[in-house]
């Protein structure tokens, strides 16, 4: 990005980490020119279009009445705001009722929409009225909906919290098994002590390659200008992590996910980007919708790197221009590692599980990486030195 780009109205990353690096780039393929609002030591930051939120002050990217303050100082006519975690994506839907509205612009839905979305226990009930398959359900108020929960009708089991977010920086997992009714109600005494609001579900039998993604872009006038589905093939950690290597499969793979989800977003009157999360359970080949983010996800990159860049969409809609609309025919087969956690998948797995390891190998070397790209590399080279720092200090330390 140079000066050809200075006309052209600039984007804010609101977000962290690897998520925050993905927007950035997706931003910068089209020449689009952004700021990040993150703390200055995140990962981010090391990114060769990395640059702090002009004014006084530079943005840490944390939210509340200083955020607006700050907004009010920026030296900016315009911009356009890109959500890149939960939080974020909900705290922007006011935006368009402040002062800011003349200054600020967002592809967002409506607080109530996102809301919906985001708190898992409205979904859940949402979902229902919709008729979409998705897990058993349990919402927990009281001792009384534990008993009132029929625990030798449910394969597994699990507690998840209302707010994955929340619950996720504070106990750093995204859910927690349960075998019986009395270790369900000491695990949800324990965590409603800790105000967090819970629910129980069943968990959908199946392994790691049965998770499914449907990701793309619906605009202001209700089109969808961008779809990309993919397959998780390895998960870390076990249940209930993150992909570490998936790959970019055909939409018609995903026929009845994809209407699933164009229907649900119909029905909520959704705009903007999404990414919604589906398990095929074994039992009987149906497809249960997980959860759906209301903003860029961390594999937002990589579908950009196939051909979907919501993230030029969500500009694009978000100033009232024509929305690119991405091509069908994306590029198929792709495959992409967060190589790091990877590593520590496949060295978990038995060779039974895991297959041959030259297949690992190729995949790996065909593949693209997580935050390491060779025309940015600075961002990945420093996540690696944190690592073998780390390694290093534990082996001086024992």
């Amino acid at each position: 990005m140079g000066k050809k780009d200075d006309h052209r109205v600039p984007a804010i990353v609101l977000g962290r980490g690897p998520t925050a690096l993905g927007i950035l780039r997706c931003l910068a393929m089209t020449g689009i020119p952004a700021y990040v609002a993150c703390p200055a030591s995140d990962h981010v930051t090391h990114s060769r279009w990395y640059r702090p939120t002009p004014g006084g002050k530079a943005w840490d990217g944390s939210l509340g009445s200083h955020a607006y303050e700050l907004l009010r100082q920026m030296p900016l006519q315009k911009a356009v705001l890109i959500a890149g975690a939960d939080d974020a994506a909900l705290w922007l839907t006011d935006l368009p009722h402040t002062e800011f509205a003349s200054r600020y612009f967002l592809s967002t839905s409506s607080r109530e929409t996102q809301e919906i979305l985001q708190d898992k226990s409205r979904f859940s009930t949402f979902l229902e009225s919709a008729h979409i398959p998705h897990p058993r359900t349990f919402h927990i108020e009281c001792d009384a909906d534990i008993e009132a929960i029929p625990f030798d009708e449910l394969d597994r089991v699990f507690i998840k919290p209302v707010n994955s977010q929340k619950f996720s920086d504070v106990t750093g997992v995204k859910g927690i098994w349960v075998t019986h009714k009395n270790e369900l109600h000491a695990a949800w005494r324990r965590l409603h002590d800790q105000g967090f609001r819970l629910m129980a579900q069943e968990y959908v039998p199946g392994t790691a390659s049965d998770h499914y993604f449907v990701d793309g872009f619906r605009d202001g006038s209700g089109e969808m200008t961008g779809l990309f589905t993919r397959q998780r093939i390895r998960i870390s950690p076990p249940d209930f992590g993150n992909s570490s290597y998936c790959r970019s499969i055909p939409l018609e793979q995903l026929q009845t996910p994809v209407d699933d989800v164009k229907r649900l977003l119909a029905k909520l009157n959704y705009r903007g980007i999404f990414s919604a999360e589906f398990k095929r359970d074994k039992r009987d080949g149906v497809y249960r919708i997980l959860e759906v983010n209301t903003r860029a996800w961390t594999y937002v990159e990589f579908a950009a790197r196939c051909g979907v860049n919501v993230c030029e969409m969500a500009y694009q809609d978000a100033l009232g221009l024509p929305v690119h609309r991405a091509t069908l025919d994306y590029k198929v087969g792709a495959g992409c590692v967060d190589f790091y956690r990877d590593i520590s998948t496949v060295r978990a797995q038995s060779a039974q599980a895991r297959g041959p390891l030259s297949n690992i190998l190729l995949q790996w070397a065909g593949a693209h990486f997580h935050s390491f790209r060779l025309d940015d590399p600075k961002p990945g080279l420093h996540f690696a030195t944190q690592v073998l720092t780390r390694r290093w200090s534990g082996r001086a330390a024992g």
